[in-house]
């Protein structure tokens, strides 16, 4: 089963007796690939309502209810192109739904007083003329084991959903609360080392007074007795203890100061590093969503890629087949050319067997003459009736010799002209068997174009269900050799030619004749799956 298409709607809704309304309608695309007992396709067609558990409505198509659907609506495409023209009227819709005047709209009626039992889906193209309907198709209405199986469905997929989130969601917090509390520990020692600092600062403070402060002492002590002499000293001393005291406060201002602007930085950090676990949490959501959108896609792209492998394979074992045809088929050209070398023979020793019946007609007829010409010398000079009567008996043996002669010579000239007409029916299978031969190498040559083409695009294949018709091929090759040959055998033996022109040549090589239609023999009708369509009745 391969989605093509899930996507909510706007869908204009009518019922019998019942006024028109529109509602948010989820419609489905499905292609479903089943094998066995034939290898077939299906398109299903699916309409659900979020708001509604109950609404379901069903279609299935197969290739054969297509071919149906296809007259009655006056469709120009085939079942391969449907499903995609089909999705590109949908998304028409789509971009038009919020418009004040949409171009493009859907449809979904019933002739029922509610929406239950067959409805019909639609696509409507609107202008300033009229309504156009491109596509309409007829959808029933879900069984409640339909109704149920889907809603199974449903619930299994939110489950594995919200267990899928829930593990995201579990692992995202630990890491967040991980992130906090490396913040908030981060922020505890930064705290620390600022208090820290802050008493160091204090005691060195309280430790430069006291030290100041005796010194003081000690110097005025000596100051009273050699105040005149260290007076000037002292002021100096005063002065460079007083700068060094307003230099060491000053630093320890700008300590605190920049303490105090790293412990701000610290606190906007922790708002920060807030801000940014909820828009992680954003973010994650938005994650798993484009993780799911890509899960599902990495699957359509597997999907797609068996099939065009298997597609692949199918189109190199046609290839290969058709490359031993031609093979065969030159061959046979080769075997025809022997043949016709062959009839040349045959001809030409029937023409010189006509010649000679001819030769001896015409002695047979001079030897007629002659009797008569005696005959008559004899019947004016013989008188017994005796010798009369052998001579006459002569010449009416001469004379029906003379009539078998031409018999023969009427049997050769038909036997002549069967043969010319098999010489030119045996060129006229030549020049098909070469037209086969060109028609495929044509044919391999596309094949190959198109598997490279397949290969290097790698797109949605349609792959080929054709049989191979070499062994029709051969079968009716060995038939036309066998008859050609008979024919020829046939002819000879009435002809009474010699049996040299018959003889198996010593290569071994064996005549084959195919006729031209081999290429245009029609395939087999595919038997119609027993699948009954919610479209088509059985």
């Amino acid at each position: 089963m391969e989605e093509l298409f899930s996507k909510g709607l706007q869908v204009s809704m009518r019922c019998r007796d019942c006024e028109e309304r529109k509602a948010n309608i989820c419609v489905t695309i499905e292609l479903q690939l089943t094998n066995s007992p034939v290898h077939k396709r299906d398109l299903l067609v699916r309409l659900t309502d979020d708001t509604d558990p109950y609404f379901l409505f069903n279609l299935s198509i197969s290739e054969e209810d297509f071919q149906s659907l296809k007259v009655q609506q006056r469709l120009l495409i085939d079942f391969a192109s449907f499903p995609q023209k089909f999705i590109d009227l949908l998304n028409l819709c789509y971009s038009e739904q919020e418009s004040d005047n949409p171009r493009f709209l859907l449809h979904l009626s019933s002739q029922s007083l509610v929406l239950e039992g067959p409805a019909n889906f639609s696509v409507v193209e609107t202008n300033a003329f009229k309504h156009l309907n491109h596509l309409s198709l007829q959808l029933v209405h879900g069984s409640d084991k339909e109704i149920k199986d889907y809603l199974a469905v449903c619930l299994s997929s939110l489950k594995a959903e919200k267990q899928v989130l829930e593990t995201k969601l579990q692992k995202t917090d630990e890491d967040l609360s991980r992130q906090l509390s490396y913040a908030q520990q981060t922020l505890s020692e930064k705290t620390k080392e600022l208090d820290k600092l802050r008493s160091e600062w204090t005691s060195q403070t309280s430790s430069l007074s006291s030290r100041h402060g005796q010194e003081l002492q000690s110097e005025r002590e000596k100051a009273v007795e050699s105040q005149s002499r260290l007076q000037q000293q002292m002021e100096l001393l005063r002065q460079e203890l007083e700068s060094s005291h307003k230099r060491s406060s000053q630093q320890l201002h700008s300590r605190l100061t920049e303490l105090e602007a790293s412990c701000r930085e610290l606190t906007e950090r922790k708002y920060k590093n807030e801000s940014v676990i909820r828009d992680l949490k954003t973010k994650l959501v938005g994650a798993e969503e484009e993780c799911q959108r890509s899960k599902q896609q990495i699957l359509s792209l597997r999907r797609e890629n068996g099939s065009l492998d298997t597609e692949v394979h199918d189109k190199e074992r046609l290839v290969s087949q058709l490359q031993m045809r031609g093979a065969v088929l030159e061959q046979e050209i080769k075997d025809k050319d022997q043949l016709m070398q062959r009839s040349k023979e045959v001809l030409e020793a029937t023409q010189q067997q006509k010649e000679l019946m001819e030769e001896n007609a015409e002695s047979k007829e001079l030897q007629i003459k002659n009797l008569e010409a005696t005959v008559k010398s004899l019947s004016e000079e013989l008188i017994k009736e005796k010798l009369l009567q052998d001579t006459s008996g002569k010449l009416e043996g001469v004379e029906k010799d003379l009539q078998s002669t031409r018999q023969q010579l009427v049997t050769r000239d038909e036997q002549v002209l069967k043969l010319k007409e098999q010489y030119e029916t045996t060129i006229q299978k030549l020049n098909e068997s070469r037209e086969v031969l060109k028609t495929n190498e044509n044919v391999i040559n596309w094949l190959n174009k198109q598997l490279n083409e397949k290969q290097l695009s790698r797109k949605s294949p349609e792959p080929s269900d054709r049989p191979s018709i070499l062994s029709t091929g051969l079968k009716a090759a060995t038939s036309d050799q066998q008859s050609v040959q008979q024919a020829i055998k046939h002819t000879g033996d009435s002809a009474g030619l010699d049996s040299k022109y018959f003889e198996r040549r010593d290569d071994n090589m064996p005549v084959y004749g195919l006729s031209s239609n081999v290429l245009h023999k029609e395939f087999p009708p595919r038997t119609k799956s027993s699948v009954a369509s919610a479209y088509f009745s059985a």
